[in-house]
């Protein structure tokens, strides 16, 4: 039932880089829109990586990732979307207008023209260590992700994991903590081959083929040596520590997106090359968009949403341009502009 709903031309499930930008194109196309994130923050898998440095977004400098969350949050209100957090989308149901309501975990309805999915790898968990009386000590000094490097300045740091992440915060805490020590349970490292080199050739001390079996500490709140067993051997060792950091992974949870009848796989929701899915009405947008000329980058998630967007205007209205105008010459900025202070040329 639709009684009490009210109707949006668009509604983003997910607040990553994808879902803010489309939230902020969507404005520029004229849609009213909702922006749903599972999170109680918008930034997605960004918020994962907070205190890691961002190169690679097109004419900007390099940005903390956390400072760049921030921009693109305001960027994403410019037109005032409705955002809606901490809403766990799970069911769909088709109205005979064509139209969509999508049902959350909590029970709340929301009804739209159009969707697009912007939801990354899904709900991401951090997977967390497995070892009694660990989660004790999320409090004091065991990590399971990076937000400051500062907080790390002459101490020392052990690593427990092998892929992209553990490496890169290995090699970001190298030149600014008194130690740093990579554990990890298999000879080979899943990270970006360049970067495990930089790491093997560096002070890190790269312990393999060794697993974190038990935690230590002298006050009851903080851990200060970390016990280490060989793999293959079964020799132990243990190990002095200020700062213990784990990352073993993600672990995804797609929900009921899953029983949509959605053309996915395990990670992945497969569309053309106009961001179409093959649900009349339904786009993706980012990480978990795959089509043929797919770059995996925020710039790449940036026109994903573009073209999720137009894409999602023109099923509404056949008629309507393909594309905005860019801003420079948008109606939508003419106001914003003189609220600047801006004096624009005719």
């Amino acid at each position: 039932m639709t009684e009490n709903l009210e109707l949006y031309d668009l509604t983003i499930i997910g607040g990553g880089p994808a879902g803010m930008y489309a939230a902020f194109y969507s404005g520029m196309r004229d849609m009213k829109t909702k922006l749903l994130e599972a999170q109680e923050e918008l930034g997605g898998r960004m918020l994962i990586y907070k205190g890691k440095m961002i190169w690679d977004v097109g004419g900007v400098p390099p940005i903390l990732c956390n400072d760049l969350i921030g921009q693109m949050r305001q960027q994403a209100e410019t037109f005032e979307p409705t955002v809606v957090l901490g809403q766990h989308v799970k069911h769909l149901e088709r109205c005979e207008d064509g139209t969509y309501i999508l049902v959350t975990e909590a029970g709340e309805r929301h009804w739209t023209k159009t969707i697009i999915l912007a939801i990354g790898r899904g709900i991401l968990k951090l997977a967390k260590l497995e070892l009694d009386g660990a989660e004790r000590y999320e409090v004091t000094n065991l990590h399971y992700t990076v937000e400051e490097l500062e907080g790390f300045r002459d101490k020392k740091v052990l690593i427990s994991g092998g892929g992209n992440s553990a490496v890169d915060w290995a090699n970001e805490l190298e030149p600014i903590a008194e130690q740093v020590t990579v554990v990890h349970r298999r000879d080979e490292f899943g990270g970006h081959e360049k970067q495990v080199a930089r790491m093997k050739n560096s002070s890190v001390a790269v312990l393999t083929p060794y697993e974190v079996t038990q935690l230590s500490s002298s006050d009851g709140q903080s851990i200060d040596q970390v016990h280490i067993k060989h793999k293959e051997s079964g020799d132990q060792t243990s190990l002095q520590v200020d700062a213990v950091i784990v990352n073993h992974g993600l672990a995804s949870d797609f929900s009921g997106i899953r029983d949509w009848g959605l053309n996915m796989d395990d990670w992945f929701l497969y569309v053309n090359a106009k961001l179409h899915t093959n649900l009349p009405g339904i786009f993706g947008a980012g990480d978990f968009a795959v089509y043929d000329s797919k770059v995996n980058l925020i710039a790449g998630a940036i026109t994903d949403a573009v073209l999720a967007v137009n894409s999602a205007k023109l099923f509404i209205d056949p008629e309507a341009p393909k594309k905005a105008y860019v801003s420079s010459h948008n109606e939508r900025f003419k106001e914003k502009n003189r609220l600047l202070g801006v004096i624009e040329e005719d």
